[in-house]
């Protein structure tokens, strides 16, 4: 083996994820942020990129229930916690109801913040089936729509909660 090699192995170690009700064993770097183990290892896209900052919200992902900006935190700070990405909200009643009511409403224009604002809406109604404006102004307050289509996500939200 030559230092390089020597090198890139030292550098990966076998991450355990439970995503989407999987336990995934993942080759890589535990310092890689999560995002880029969903993308580049699992072949799940529906969380991007954004700001890589934490700042914009596209890189949502539920964990432990919890709406969680993943683009910038070290998978292996995942182990051991229940990751749900928008790929994973199949299986889940108010995640699809989120979806059906964001296509009804036509809550999306380019579509690129929209996963990261379904996971958070989806944790909302987790806590609270029957949020506010207050409320669901709160849980979308990290998430960031450069095409304007906040009006249509909250009267999407609003209408799927009985407030519109």
């Amino acid at each position: 083996m030559t230092r390089a090699s020597d090198a890139a192995e030292s550098a990966t170690d076998v991450i355990t994820l439970l995503l989407n009700g999987t336990k995934h064993r993942i080759n890589a770097d535990p310092a890689t942020p999560l995002l880029f183990v969903l993308r580049n290892n699992l072949g799940l896209t529906g969380a991007k990129l954004g700001c890589g900052l934490e700042q914009c919200g596209a890189c949502a992902v539920l964990v432990d229930g919890v709406s969680t900006l993943c683009c910038a935190v070290a998978a292996g700070d995942f182990q051991g916690k229940e990751i749900v990405t928008v790929e994973g909200l199949a299986g889940d009643g108010d995640g699809n109801d989120v979806q059906r009511a964001f296509t009804a409403a036509g809550a999306a224009q380019c579509g690129y913040c929209t996963p990261g604002i379904v996971i958070a809406a989806t944790a909302l109604l987790h806590q609270s089936p029957k949020p506010g404006d207050a409320q669901i102004r709160e849980a979308l307050t990290p998430h960031l729509c450069r095409c304007g289509s906040h009006p249509r996500i909250l009267r999407a939200l609003k209408l799927l909660t009985g407030g519109g």
